[in-house]
């Protein structure tokens, strides 16, 4: 079983010095990975508390740069609301200068003022997911590369961008729906679930299996927790492991009041 561990990017104790003595302290304990989520802008009455969220790649960028081993992860990325082209550039970079180390979490998202203020159709999000997928996938592997859309407002003709990724990025999807599922195992690396209970998993895990048996794709679950009970969190962690699940990304309960050193140091324990 990998264990990663979400770092304090977003919400009202999310700031600069936090993340990084976080990500240090989450190499040194020997998590597998670190992770961030994702929203660019959102509606104020839906975030009472805080709406603070920084962006996941400079976030990750800046992680990489102080530390070495840790793999980077993003929990998730909203592919459809971006373009996938500067996105695939960031990503490049960030995967590179990291030395391979991204996965790249995505999901459709499910926040439809966020898509309107980005002017984004919102019904049309899956159609976006898979063009973008598709899109990034051809800059990074061809060169030249031509790329014909139908969702996506862009025009590639015989054209070059690098730097393409020094390995394959892993892409993890973070699907709920059937249409969701059925990419996921079609073009996914693995699956990334939340509020998903250990009871739950295993018919989770059955379902997916019987798509992509191979144990390079990766089902991995965000958990919650607020760091107190290890015993508790343990056993969790087993139920996970003999539902089949591979990896755990720890989560704090609540952001917003949890200690996220307390967090931190409890899962350290869990390895």
């Amino acid at each position: 079983m990998q264990v990663g561990m979400h770092l304090p990017h977003a919400g009202s104790q999310a700031n600069p010095a936090l993340i990084k003595r976080h990500a240090r302290r989450a190499e040194e304990l020997g998590l597998s990975d670190v992770w961030v989520s994702e929203h660019i802008i959102v509606p104020r009455a839906q975030f009472p508390r805080s709406p603070l969220f920084y962006d996941p790649v400079l976030t990750l960028t800046w992680v990489a740069a102080v530390t070495e081993r840790v793999r980077l992860g993003t929990s998730v990325i909203v592919l459809p609301m971006r373009h996938p082209l500067p996105l695939a550039k960031e990503l490049s970079t960030l995967h590179n200068l990291s030395g391979g180390r991204l996965i790249l979490g995505v999901g459709v998202g499910w926040l439809e003022p966020e898509f309107a203020a980005l002017g984004v159709p919102f019904h049309e999000r899956g159609r976006r997911m898979d063009e973008g997928i598709a899109m990034m996938k051809a800059v990074w592997s061809q060169d030249p590369v031509s790329f014909d859309t139908k969702y996506i407002a862009s025009e590639i003709k015989d054209m070059t961008m690098l730097p393409q990724p020094i390995s394959p990025i892993p892409m993890w999807h973070g699907s709920r729906s059937e249409a969701a599922h059925k990419r996921t195992v079609r073009i996914g690396d693995g699956w990334h679930g939340s509020q998903v209970t250990p009871e739950q998993a295993g018919e989770v895990v059955k379902r997916l299996r019987r798509d992509r048996p191979e144990p390079s794709f990766t089902i991995s679950v965000r958990s919650h927790w607020d760091g107190k009970d290890v015993g508790m969190m343990k056993e969790r962690v087993a139920a996970y492991a003999a539902a089949g699940v591979q990896h755990v990304m720890v989560h704090p309960q609540d952001r917003e009041i949890d200690d996220w050193d307390t967090v931190i140091e409890g899962v350290g324990k869990l390895i």
